[in-house]
């Protein structure tokens, strides 16, 4: 995977940017010109859908570009490495493994009861959900102690994870560490949730808190930026297909 440079920023090189028919696809174009990793793998994606998601994020930047506020283009990157680089894409589909064996979804509270009552309305749907459309099963737990998921069940969820194109799974990989939950993640790719709702499900606990004792300013920017990201994955899962001519 590309290495991290979210922090960086670089003043703005560009006046527009568009999309444009490729070879492989849709170019993402800034001047007419297609950027390209240090590596030399040009930003096309597999459909216009795609590429025009992260076309809008190189022109909605100021006079500094901020890679922070383009997880899209992120992602792109991602999926173009998991093109073409087997090992890359095993690890990412092993990482999805792991996030199954640690499934915040499963890890019910003691108490107080109203949040108890809570967990149950919003997480047991989605449990019932995962285990008959995925064909695995998942074991619950009370409290925080680590409850590890049957081999069964990793072994699923990554040759799942396999299976899917590269676009796909790199939004994948990137909800289930943003929900904390393949659960959520999946459900997310299926249409089974829009990202708002798979967000407001992997925050139970912590929007129990927040009515509980308010929520500060920094708590509320945070969340602010992680729904931008939640709503850009369901963006991207409606517009990805299968990505066949690059895997």
């Amino acid at each position: 995977m590309p290495a991290d440079r979210s922090s960086e920023r670089h003043k703005r090189f560009y006046a527009t940017a568009d999309i444009a028919p490729a070879d492989g696809g849709y170019a993402v174009t800034l001047d007419g010109r297609t950027p390209r990793s240090p590596e030399g793998a040009a930003l096309v994606l597999p459909t216009a859908g795609l590429a025009q998601l992260v076309a809008e994020e190189w022109a909605g930047q100021g006079e500094e570009i901020e890679p922070a506020t383009m997880p899209a283009t992120r992602l792109a990157w991602t999926a173009i490495v998991y093109a073409a680089d087997p090992a890359a894409r095993a690890a990412a589909a092993a990482r999805m493994g792991a996030f199954a064996n640690a499934d915040v979804l499963c890890y019910f509270a003691e108490a107080p009861a109203p949040l108890v009552r809570r967990q149950e309305q919003q997480w047991s749907p989605m449990i019932a959900w995962a285990e008959d459309a995925l064909q695995v099963r998942f074991i619950r737990a009370r409290g925080v102690v680590h409850q590890p998921q049957p081999e069964a069940t990793i072994a699923r969820i990554e040759a799942l994870a396999t299976a899917e194109d590269a676009a796909t799974l790199s939004a994948l990989a990137a909800a289930a560490a943003l929900y904390g939950s393949v659960i959520l993640a999946f459900a997310l790719r299926h249409g089974e949730l829009t990202g708002e709702e798979a967000l407001n499900r992997s925050r139970v606990d912590e929007i129990f808190q927040e009515e509980q004792w308010g929520v500060d300013a920094e708590a509320a920017a945070r969340v602010t930026g992680v729904a931008r990201e939640a709503t850009m994955l369901e963006r991207w899962f409606a517009s990805s297909q299968a990505w066949a001519s690059l895997r």
